[in-house]
């Protein structure tokens, strides 16, 4: 089995939001162990310089991610796109060739500090679109769930 953890920043606020990650960690619960790591996003008003912001968020992410080991991904609008089909498979090289643990980070409203994606093993970019970083655990843990039924020949929309 396979422990994945999604560290982000900010909570889910939205009791839709909350279900649905929950549906997704209970469908993913035979194949990932999946552990959320919420920390609190920096609050900024419009006269704040964004890197500042996301300097502080690096730090709390970076305390966290010198504990953990395994395959960092970060979400990034800069990372690779792949189809479902691809994506499965590039867990599939990752996790049965070399890692046993995932650590997907998302960041707050301002994105990832540049800091947090030089240490990241790959970056990932889940649509040229913009998501609120709630919406992207969501569509997230579905794509893992997606990926765990492509790996084990299980029906699913693909």
């Amino acid at each position: 089995m396979i422990n994945i953890t999604i560290l982000t920043l900010g909570s889910l606020k939205e009791k839709y939001w909350q279900e649905a990650e929950a549906e997704y960690i209970k469908r993913l619960s035979p194949y990932a162990k999946i552990e959320i790591r919420e920390l609190k996003e920096e609050s900024f008003a419009e006269k704040t310089n964004p890197e500042i912001i996301k300097k502080k968020e690096a730090e709390k992410l970076i305390k966290i991610l010198e504990k953990k080991e395994g395959y960092v991904i970060a979400l990034d609008s800069t990372g690779k796109q792949f189809t479902s089909l691809q994506l499965a498979s590039h867990f599939d090289n990752v996790t049965m060739k070399q890692f046993n643990n995932l650590i997907f980070v998302i960041g707050g409203p301002l994105g990832l500090d540049d800091s947090i994606l030089e240490l990241a093993d790959f970056k990932l970019s889940l649509s040229n679109l913009t998501f609120t970083h709630q919406m992207v655990r969501t569509i997230l843990l579905e794509q893992i769930y997606r990926s765990m039924m492509i790996l084990n020949n299980r029906s699913y929309h693909y």
